[in-house]
């Protein structure tokens, strides 16, 4: 089910399943990847820049990484509707995740950047494998929840958008309320004013 928005908010409360959500397969381009890299932090404007040229200058590498974006996001859009459905997690589900972990060593760093401190990761090797290292560690973590995980799917029948649901009851519905649950009330507000017109 695809959404109706041409470019989803980060609303799904995990970076992991932002990234399912803005990074559908058939869709992903080099460009929408590195857009979402930098929207999420993980790169700086500077790197982006110069990522956003990486096709031009090195093809081969680009391409890898990109098909290995797209091979993670598969993996974990069948992952998170598992989990949405109560069903098991096939195991070769987890290998694009664990195939970015084993390489992907490295360590947090504080930098500074127009005199702001962030966190940015520093890769122990090169290469750009590390552009998908935090998301495959958020992956990892909700994977590790089991039937605890509070991944949801927005029950607007046009979404289908994954959201992690942090409310104190855990009986979210709605990716986001000020959108689709908005939406919802209207139209059932409708149905009911129409019945008893």
């Amino acid at each position: 089910m695809k959404s109706p928005y041409t470019t989803p908010r980060l609303i799904g409360g995990r970076l992991a399943i932002d990234f399912v959500n803005r990074a559908k397969p058939d869709s992903l381009s080099w460009e929408s990847l590195v857009r979402f890299l930098e929207e999420v932090r993980i790169t700086s404007v500077e790197r982006t820049l110069r990522l956003l040229n990486l096709p031009q200058n090195d093809p081969q590498s680009a391409d890898q990484l990109l098909q290995k974006a797209r091979r993670l996001s598969t993996a974990l859009e069948k992952i998170f509707s598992s989990v949405v459905r109560k069903e098991k997690i096939a195991r070769d589900w987890t290998e694009p995740i664990n195939e970015i972990l084993r390489i992907t060593e490295g360590h947090d760093e504080l930098v500074q950047q127009e005199g702001a401190w962030r966190m940015e990761f520093v890769a122990r090797e090169g290469g750009l494998d590390w552009l998908l290292a935090a998301i495959a560690r958020s992956a990892a973590e909700l994977v590790a929840e089991g039937s605890n995980s509070r991944i949801r799917l927005c029950a607007s029948e046009n979404c289908g958008l994954f959201f992690y649901d942090n409310s104190r009851t855990q009986q979210r519905r709605w990716c986001s309320m000020s959108v689709c649950g908005n939406r919802s009330k209207v139209a059932a507000f409708a149905r009911k004013h129409a019945a008893h017109a």
